[in-house]
């Protein structure tokens, strides 16, 4: 597996419904569903680390004739993929995280399928423990692969020969397994310990440039893409812990993007553009002029107070993520219903292996049902355009368990190479790789193989399809109504401590943050509900309205805060000018 058999969790913006009416059925796009895409800046991350974290205990086993285990050592081998983005202090939190979820989810597995051999008690402990993996991994916002690695690993166990006695050691062959990829993921905190931040900031960067280049057309569109790229950036420094020189450096050129998007006329993408170049390797951190008064560091300290008050206040608790009403819940219920009818549906035809169905409906289910059908035809093109390599490699493989390894290593690799170019090619290699993973613990016929996973990917995804129609989401309207509540109070709030002649320490910063992490809540719920269908009109005159609004209100803070820092630069150069008069 790999995070090609995951969603991302953000949604990507939609074609908005008319606010003149309600519109029930919305109409599900081919054109570009399959189109390539511009690939990840760090694709080459996750792809070298769940190489090495693989190659390492399935190799051991190997040697010692023991390859029929390495389903649970690559249970924790995957855990790998994970916490890329993330600076390494909160790295270091949420891969053990993730193992820690692995573990508990196997565990689960392995203890229903040594008490039970029935299937469609298997089914159900598989539907809701992939709906139970979905919530979690979109409250705590891991990003990719999200739930999928844990639902593949727990659905593939559920149908394997199991054990009372066998659990214990096959849990601690994943947690062996999974050490080794906690300390793969973290390796690189030894070359490049800032790097994660270093390329938050520098995406920033570029956001801004590319909203100040932007034409008249798409100028909403690249300001909200921004505003969330300099939000992504400061909540990463902010997870760094200390505040070392390369973070005050990396803390003033995010203060620039801020700058870029209040004062886009006066800005140079192309200045903004070579920081961000400056920023990869390992060198020193771009220092830009002082000639505005923006990178005074007062001026910084204010801000980093402003934002640590924000986080001080509180984020919403996991519980109150969970909560009745949370929007969340009804992607939860949809994640239950579709696996579940796919995994009965591929029992009911007679398949022999039913997770596979299950897995592929869990694949599907992404912020909304548009998202949901997209990623639906990219599944499909993608596993059966995997069969056929699988048809390819596969007389290879049977040659001796050598090479079943190394083409597991190769598609694995192949995965995250091109999953950001598109899922549908990334599924390629995901699909032969999971294949052979069925290989470790013995030959068998590829056509039964490559039959059951046509079968199984056609139902799941069929099935799981239904599901996201039939399991409506009428939350997400009254999502939007929360977030702009949230907008207009955060504006409010802000607009008063603009008013005030001298706001307190970090209020000008702690409004000005707080205002823009509620304007990237409200684009990211009004995308997910123009997506979504049996949905009563949507407020999109007031979103719009609350929106150039509130970034009105965040550019006059920014400006607020440059004079403020221009008049304090003059103050106590005046003061130091009379002290040197006087001593002469």
């Amino acid at each position: 597996m790999s995070s090609a058999e995951t969603p991302t969790s953000a949604p990507t913006p939609s074609a908005s419904p008319s606010p003149s009416g309600p519109r029930l059925v919305r109409r599900l796009p081919l054109a570009g569903v399959l189109r390539l895409h511009k690939p990840s800046d760090i694709w080459f991350k996750p792809a070298t680390s769940v190489v090495v974290s693989a190659a390492v205990p399935n190799l051991t086993l190997l040697a010692l004739g023991r390859l029929d285990l390495a389903m649970y050592t690559m249970a924790g081998s995957l855990c790998a993929l994970y916490a890329h983005n993330l600076p390494y202090a909160a790295r270091a939190r949420a891969l053990a995280w993730v193992v820690l979820g692995m573990l508990a989810s196997l565990a689960a597995a392995l203890l229903t399928a040594s008490l039970t051999s029935s299937a469609a008690v298997l089914v159900a402990v598989g539907a809701v423990l992939a709906a139970a993996q979905k919530t979690l991994c979109d409250a705590t916002r891991i990003g990719p692969p999200g739930h999928l690695i844990l639902t593949f690993i727990s659905s593939a166990s559920l149908f394997a020969p199991q054990a009372l006695g066998q659990i214990p050691g096959h849990l601690a062959l994943t947690a062996g397994a999974g050490a080794v990829a906690w300390l793969v993921g973290m390796a690189p905190a030894l070359i490049r310990p800032h790097g994660p931040e270093r390329r938050a900031t520098a995406r920033a960067l570029n956001a801004a440039a590319a909203y100040v280049s932007a034409e008249d057309g798409a100028r909403e569109r690249a300001r909200a893409g921004a505003a969330a790229a300099v939000h992504a950036a400061w909540q990463s420094l902010l997870a760094t812990g200390g505040r070392g020189a390369a973070r005050r450096g990396l803390e003033r050129l995010v203060v620039r993007a801020e700058v870029a998007l209040a004062a886009p006329a006066d800005t140079d993408p192309a200045l903004l553009r070579a920081w961000a170049a400056g920023l990869s390797g390992t060198g020193p951190v771009p220092r830009p002029a002082r000639h505005d008064g923006i990178s005074d560091p007062g001026d910084i300290d204010d801000e980093v107070l402003g934002i640590e008050a924000e986080l001080a206040f509180g984020k919403p608790s996991l519980w109150r993520r969970l909560a009745p009403g949370s929007p969340l819940l009804p992607v939860a219920l949809r994640t239950a219903v579709g696996c579940a009818l796919a995994g009965y549906g591929s029992l009911a035809l007679g398949v022999g292996r039913p997770y596979w169905a299950l897995v592929t409906a869990a694949s599907l289910y992404q912020a909304n049902v548009t998202l949901t059908w997209n990623r639906t035809v990219q599944r499909v093109a993608g596993n059966l355009a995997g069969v056929l390599v699988f048809a390819a490699v596969v007389p290879l493989a049977h040659v001796g368990q050598i090479f079943v390894v190394l083409f597991c290593l190769l598609f694995s690799f192949g995965a995250e190479a091109f999953i950001s170019r598109n899922y549908w090619l990334g599924s390629v290699c995901v699909t032969p790789m999971a294949l052979l993973i069925t290989e470790f613990a013995r030959t068998q016929e590829a056509g039964e193989l490559i039959t059951d996973r046509v079968v199984d990917t056609l139902v799941g995804a069929l099935l799981g399809i239904v599901a996201a129609v039939i399991v409506t989401n009428r939350r997400a309207a009254d999502h939007i109504e929360l977030a702009l509540e949230a907008t207009d109070r955060a504006r409010e709030d802000a607009e008063r401590t603009l008013a005030a002649p001298r706001p307190e320490p970090g209020g000008l910063e702690t409004t000005h943050r707080r205002l823009a992490a509620a304007l990237v809540e409200l684009r990211a719920a009004d995308d997910t509900a123009a997506g979504e269908w049996w949905q009563r009109a949507l407020p999109e005159e007031r979103v719009v309205a609350a929106e150039q609004a509130g970034h009105r209100t965040l550019a006059a803070t920014v400006r607020r805060r440059t004079r403020r820092t221009v008049q304090e630069t003059d103050e106590h150069r005046g003061g130091t000018d009379a002290r040197e008069n006087t001593r002469a």
